[in-house]
């Protein structure tokens, strides 16, 4: 679980997939998510990552909020898919082409 991946742990990978729900209002979970994020995106440098999550109200505003931080925090975040709910056909093709732009 994300509450147990503390930032050392990321030198030993070359890519991430992070993926969280909206939460609350358009926010990250905040109970172990968003502590896990925090401290683990500093430290991120030139690896390539993939961000993507599934909303059930709003527009997903969520998702952009994540990219920007992730952006100030000099994350390399090579691209992102929403879902609206659980992912239809095109969500879950979507998801699997993040897979292979980290591959």
């Amino acid at each position: 679980s994300c509450a147990d991946f503390p930032a050392d742990k990321a030198a030993g990978y070359d890519a991430f997939a992070f993926g969280c729900p909206a939460m609350g209002s358009e926010e990250l979970e905040y109970d172990e998510f968003q502590p896990m994020w925090d401290e683990v995106k500093e430290t991120l440098g030139d690896k390539k990552v993939v961000l993507f999550g599934s909303y059930s109200w709003a527009e997903g505003e969520w998702m952009e909020n994540w990219k920007a931080d992730a952006d100030e925090a000099g994350v390399n975040v090579v691209d992102s898919v929403i879902c609206y709910d659980a992912p239809d056909d095109e969500g879950e093709a979507a998801c699997r082409a993040l897979g292979a732009e980290l591959a």
